[in-house]
């Protein structure tokens, strides 16, 4: 059988890919994909409109047409599909502040040596990496994340109700930017919502309740998630994207907390990516391993064998686990 021919490409491709980053972030921070929605097409109509250079437009904007994010014209340049959905800030599905989180320099640091944090196990930022307390990159993820946890949460407010589940007294645990918990406040209006996270964070979610009308239905706990006194009792206690961010013994620690929280009959949905045994697949819930090493001490993704066993170990003997529509991610419902 005659070898298959090889090519240095993927290679090349890999070691310049921050390149795309960083001129995609740039196009998002000038605002181009919208100012070419509007109508600024040309590269002096963009250049007046972005407030920089021609030389520099020409040169992004071209590299965006290499990179199939617009599409050029004789002397013009147009949006893409996806940059038009996506990344024109006028269209209801734009979500160009992701990149504010993804490119804060908190992240990047994280990644400029990746070999060291192989070496050690886990992350060589000091304090604990994204886990120090108080850490301002949770507000940032908070205001920029929340375009994207939009559709999940409205996911996770079907899973409730293709299983005929009411939310009750909500606690959203981390919260950030609330969407969890609103979600389930705007479909049932008996729902009451507390949000917990850090002072600095717990604000973003009081503001965005307080945007979709749930103001008078919601309250802040702010804190540490494993020491402050979360009440109760509550009828779903929210966790997402929260159990990454350490190994399995204190996952169990905390969700026994957690367990002591929920009311007779409630429930706990945790919100995870979900690794297949082979821990190479579905790429996307694999690739987030990486993340967990260099941004904190000994987080990962688990497998459903794994987070059933931490929910068992925790007090949870039933789970079931949900393919979230829209969402590379997955609900795992917890029963006491």
């Amino acid at each position: 059988m005659q070898g298959r021919e090889v090519s240095p490409e993927a290679i090349f491709e890999t070691l310049v890919a921050y390149q795309k980053a960083a001129a995609l972030h740039a196009a998002i921070q000038l605002d181009l994909f919208t100012a070419i929605g509007e109508g600024a097409t040309t590269v002096p109509a963009l250049a007046k409109r972005c407030e920089a250079s021609e030389r520099g437009v020409k040169s992004l904007c071209d590299f965006l047409v290499v990179q199939r994010f617009l599409v050029k014209g004789e002397g013009t340049y147009a949006l893409a599909d996806e940059a038009a959905k996506f990344l024109d800030r006028r269209s209801p599905a734009y979500i160009g502040s992701i990149s504010t989180f993804l490119h804060s320099p908190h992240l990047r640091r994280a990644f400029e040596d990746v070999a060291a944090a192989v070496r050690q196990g886990g992350t060589v930022l000091e304090e604990q990496g994204m886990l120090a307390a108080e850490n301002p990159a949770w507000v940032e993820f908070a205001r920029a994340m929340a375009p994207v946890a939009g559709p999940q949460a409205e996911s996770i407010a079907r899973l409730f109700e293709s299983r005929g589940l009411i939310p009750g007294r909500v606690l959203d645990i981390a919260a950030g930017h609330g969407r969890y918990g609103i979600a389930l406040g705007i479909r049932w209006p008996e729902t009451a919502i507390v949000f917990q996270d850090w002072p600095n964070v717990v604000a973003v979610a009081e503001g965005n309740a307080r945007e979709a009308g749930l103001a008078g239905r919601c309250r802040t706990l702010a804190g540490d998630a494993f020491t402050v006194d979360l009440g109760g009792p509550y009828d779903t206690i929210l966790v997402t994207n929260f159990l990454h961010h350490f190994d399995p013994p204190t996952c169990v620690r905390f969700l026994r907390r957690v367990r002591a929280a929920l009311s007779e009959g409630g429930r706990v949905v945790t919100v995870e990516f979900v690794v297949n045994p082979d821990r190479v697949s579905p790429p996307r819930a694999a690739a987030f391993t990486l993340p967990m090493l260099v941004l904190t001490p000994a987080g990962n993704a688990y497998t459903e064998v794994e987070l059933e066993e931490i929910c068992r170990d925790a007090g949870f003997p039933h789970s079931e686990i949900h393919t979230l529509e829209e969402s590379f991610q997955h609900a795992i419902i917890s029963y006491p």
